[in-house]
């Protein structure tokens, strides 16, 4: 038997979980150090996986099987394709720096305080989110793929309601009573979602017989499994509305603004960036694949919430007033960009959503990882709160700056290609939203200008005038991130060669294939 990289990939971070709660109160360091060296051998995992992967190869790779609950149908079943690949190696990579940002986020709150923050707990609950994200990315087993894509929202709660952030303008009872709130609607949007997946998935195991996603696609493919249309798009639904939740999707989108404004900024990356992205990858793996005709059915209305999206979230960015509101916002948007890049049905259109969902995980780390550096100084989340920073600490600034050109997606920097591409895409086949989509890259382009120069520039503050610049520890933090989305910027082809042939794989599913262009014939 081959050895199990997959469950090994999934299984290490859980294991390192269980280890780093298990660290003596007093020896807080040592649970630090230990959950940044399992995530580190994660990484090493994620980067045997890339390499072993061949794009041209099988579909999915690295395939595992084994009986489960063998009276139900239900199997362990883990494999990969070229999308999750870059998935699991974007998670992999966002971990490492999410811990080294969070390193005093857990720690005491006062010198000698009884107020005690559990500082094992807070890295064994980001451990225990990423081995669940993994294995949400590995599964093939419908069944299998729901427990974790609910498991995850357990930790999630805990690290929002009992980590939440310290910079709050009314002071700590506020604070935790919105913490609190942003927790507790966080999960309670997420279980209504996971609710009517769950009465899908008993659906379709009804109809299917097994859980399995390559049996059903396949049978579905070849003619032995023939859905009835009504039957098809209600189990559709019931699996949609859980991911564009997840995603999150408007209306479904409020419950982020509060869990990512209430959260560390570590914590908010983790959302936004590795958690959120289930939702958007289930949407290519399970929606298409195993309902392709309720999803050419349903493309229009998605399609008008995706731009909904685009330009809502662009419009409520401009006006706030809290900077890592502002970024949840903008994360808003921008998930519309992937749905819309999803649901366009060309290549163009689902390569750039599957690039975004890379490009926006690492752009979004670095803006509010470096948000978050600055908020820490300062204690107050508040725009009005700063200005003149990039005076007295010129590279946070800079930083702050390249994550914002990222986040607007200025050519020469990997958000652009993927943001390109979907409009590309979605143009091709549907020119109108396309047009209308290009209006939330001006709004992206306003909402991120004014907050640098609000922030940064001006005359400086009383308050941020002994603002100390980036230390060792957040320069490695952010330094990767920055090289990471200028390198994707110029070259994208890495990540674009192992997604291509999934892309194909998932439109030949739907039975769609990228419309001709309106050539006028030459006279």
């Amino acid at each position: 038997m081959s050895f199990p990289l997959l469950t090994a990939t999934a299984l290490l971070p859980a294991i390192g979980a269980v280890a780093t709660a298990a660290v003596p109160a007093a020896r807080r360091n040592a649970a630090k150090a230990l959950a940044l060296l399992v995530s580190l051998g994660t990484l090493a995992l994620a980067v045997i996986i890339l390499v072993r992967f061949d794009p041209g190869g099988d579909r999915y790779q690295l395939t595992e099987s084994h009986s489960w609950i063998a009276d139900f149908g239900v199997r362990y079943e883990l494999g990969v394709d070229g999308i999750a690949v870059a998935l699991i190696a974007l998670t992999a990579l966002l971990i490492p720096f999410i811990i080294l940002a969070g390193w005093h986020d857990a720690d005491p709150l006062e010198t000698g305080s009884k107020r005690w923050r559990p500082t094992q707990g807070f890295f064994a609950l980001i451990l225990a989110v990423e081995a669940m994200v993994i294995i949400s990315f590995e599964a093939t087993d419908v069944f299998l793929f729901y427990i974790f894509f609910e498991a995850m929202l357990i930790p999630m709660y805990f690290l929002i309601g009992g980590f939440g952030d310290r910079a709050h303008e009314h002071g700590e009872a506020a604070a935790s009573t919105q913490r609190s709130y942003a927790a507790v609607k966080f999960l309670l949007y997420n279980l209504v979602g996971g609710l009517i997946m769950l009465a899908a998935v008993i659906g379709l195991y009804v109809v299917a017989g097994n859980f399995s996603l390559t049996e059903i696609a396949e049978a579905r493919a070849n003619g032995s499994l023939d859905m009835a249309t009504n039957t098809e798009r209600w189990l559709f639904l019931g699996f949609f509305f859980a991911f564009a939740v997840k995603a999150p999707l408007w209306p479904l989108h409020t419950w982020l603004p509060n869990a990512m404004g209430e959260a560390t900024a570590p914590v908010a990356v983790l959302i936004t960036a590795v958690v959120d992205k289930v939702g958007t990858f289930a949407m290519l793996r399970f929606c298409l694949q195993l309902f392709p005709e309720a999803s050419k059915w349903a493309t229009p209305a998605i399609l008008v919430l995706a731009l909904i999206s685009i330009i809502y979230g662009a419009l409520l960015a401009v006006g706030q007033r809290d900077i890592k509101r502002l970024v949840a916002y903008a994360s808003i948007s921008h998930f519309g960009f992937i749905i819309m890049g999803i649901f366009a049905m060309t290549s163009q259109g689902q390569s750039g959503a599957t690039l975004y969902m890379v490009n926006h995980g690492i752009s979004t780390a670095a803006l509010m990882l470096v948000a978050g550096f600055l908020i820490s100084r300062r204690g107050s989340r508040l725009i009005a709160d700063y200005g003149g920073v990039q005076k007295v600490a010129p590279v946070l600034a800079g930083t702050f700056l390249i994550g914002g050109l990222a986040t607007l997606s200025l050519p020469g920097l990997a958000p652009f290609v993927s943001e390109f591409l979907v409009l590309v895409g979605t143009f091709a086949r549907y020119p109108v939203i396309g047009i209308v989509a290009t209006f939330g890259i001006v709004l992206a382009a306003l909402y991120t200008l004014v907050l640098y120069q609000r922030t940064m520039t001006g005359p400086v503050k009383p308050e941020v005038s002994a603002m100390p610049d980036l230390r060792v520890r957040e320069l490695a933090v952010v330094a990767p991130l920055i090289v990471l989305l200028i390198f994707l910027g110029v070259y994208p082809k890495p990540v674009t060669d192992i997604v291509n042939p999934a892309v194909k794989q998932t439109l030949s599913d739907v039975h769609e294939k990228d419309p001709k262009p309106e050539v006028e014939a030459a006279k």
